[in-house]
């Protein structure tokens, strides 16, 4: 008797939908949960450089991210008067700097993840406004208890619900075991284009214990304002939008540029973001048949820029080991099989979520100083280092874009007896 088997997704943003996308083209079927009612549209500007970009190319996902690439052209760090003293131009690193070749707002690479998963109906069911509330596991599957009040079995549950995963918490434990406070906040939301913003350019101001910016759109009338802030845990500020909000004017109301405008479009935005800047930290992404992905089980903190990009490896590595052992004589319901693709699949994953909790500078305190006079050094450092002069210095440290770390042979076949080739 062939066993069908059942795959479910926690989470349906780039990991989760990533995810499905592959094991719908092996084959797999698999059912999606979102707890938002739609898809969310826009969010923040991701890129796509080494590992992550090839992934894109091998799923073939390239031309949909052609179609709604941002014009990027660079980061600009400027004073309170608005004056430029760093600029890091993309094409004068080769796509390797803080800017990549490659950027798209989160929102349109989710979509370019929907549109190609509308050409799999048969194989792919997402469910919008449910998640799940409960997990039981045993050794042929896990039980399932939705929001909505159902229950269904799995042979396998993957939580892709990003930080504050409710999956990890069910399977593994509570959250304080698993995420580590870096020391700050970060908040973003979309607001006017100042008039006299560069096109293309990513600017970013340094002040004592916080940095703003604002970043190009999708809607060149709009801006993305992004802001990182320096301040002690306070459990107190989640969910409150005025705490929030208080905090960023505190932090940034005396920073000159373009400050005044981002504090009185912030009041009215309506896609207002605000989180800890946080790392998760797993001994294993699996626990028997439940197994996390994107930030969930990898978020190396908004900080790293490398989000996306794990998110992106890690639905690309688990999706190609499901597929091969679900395309197996007994699918999913082989223990020992299923065990040694995670296992495969934690050790090919490994080298780049070394890479992806980098924090440029080691750490937020040495992003963000917090007295005058080492935020003063710092504008120095980022003039001196951005120099012509010192270019080629520059570009050295910012070489290693994840290129160099391999991901298993596209054509190769996973070899165990009865599997099929990974897509």
């Amino acid at each position: 008797m062939i066993h069908i088997p059942r795959i479910l997704v926690s989470g349906g943003g780039i990991a989760g939908n990533a995810l499905a996308l592959q094991l719908a083209r092996a084959g797999v079927p698999v059912t999606v949960v979102e707890r938002a009612k739609a898809p969310r549209p826009g969010g923040q500007a991701v890129d796509l450089r080494g590992a992550s970009r090839e992934v894109a190319e091998r799923m073939g996902l390239m031309p949909g991210i052609r179609r709604h690439q941002l014009d990027e052209r660079g980061m600009a760090y400027v004073d309170a008067a608005g004056r430029v003293y760093g600029r890091m131009a993309m094409e004068d690193f080769d796509g390797k700097g803080a800017v990549a070749e490659i950027e798209i707002t989160r929102g349109d690479l989710n979509g370019v993840l929907l549109d190609a998963l509308q050409e799999h109906p048969d194989a792919v069911e997402i469910r919008y406004g449910e998640r799940l509330v409960g997990l039981a596991q045993d050794e042929s599957g896990v039980g399932v208890t939705f929001a909505s009040g159902g229950r269904e079995r799995f042979d396998l549950v993957i939580g892709a619900d990003g930080l504050h995963s409710a999956t990890r918490a069910l399977a593994f434990g509570p959250e304080d075991r698993y995420v580590r406070y870096l020391g700050g906040y970060a908040a973003f939301f979309t607001m006017p284009a100042p008039a006299d913003i560069r096109p293309g350019w990513f600017t970013m101001r340094l002040v004592p214990g916080a940095m703003f910016g604002l970043r190009p759109d999708a809607d060149p009338t709009t801006a993305k304002a992004i802001i990182n802030i320096r301040a002690p845990r306070a459990a107190a500020l989640r969910g409150d939008r005025a705490a929030q909000e208080a905090l960023i004017r505190h932090a940034i109301a005396r920073g000159g540029w373009h400050a005044p405008g981002i504090l009185d479009a912030m009041s009215r935005a309506d896609d207002f973001y605000f989180d800890e800047l946080a790392r998760v930290e797993m001994p294993s992404l699996v626990n028997n048949r439940v197994v996390l992905i994107g930030d969930a089980g990898t978020c190396g903190s908004p900080l790293t820029g490398m989000g996306t990009a794990m998110a992106l490896v890690a639905a690309y590595l688990l999706g190609r080991e499901i597929g091969g052992v679900a395309a197996s004589g007994e699918g999913l319901h082989d223990r020992v099989a299923l065990a040694e693709a995670l296992a495969r699949f934690e050790r090919d994953l490994v080298p780049h979520l070394e890479r992806s909790r980098r924090i440029p500078g080691g750490s937020l305190a040495a992003m963000i100083p917090r007295s005058r006079i080492l935020t003063a050094a710092s504008r120095i450092n980022v003039r001196i280092l951005l120099s012509r002069a010192l270019r080629p210095l520059a570009k050295r440290m910012f070489a290693d874009d994840g290129s160099t770390i391999a991901l298993p042979d596209a054509d190769e076949a996973l070899t165990a007896p009865g599997r099929g080739t990974s897509h």
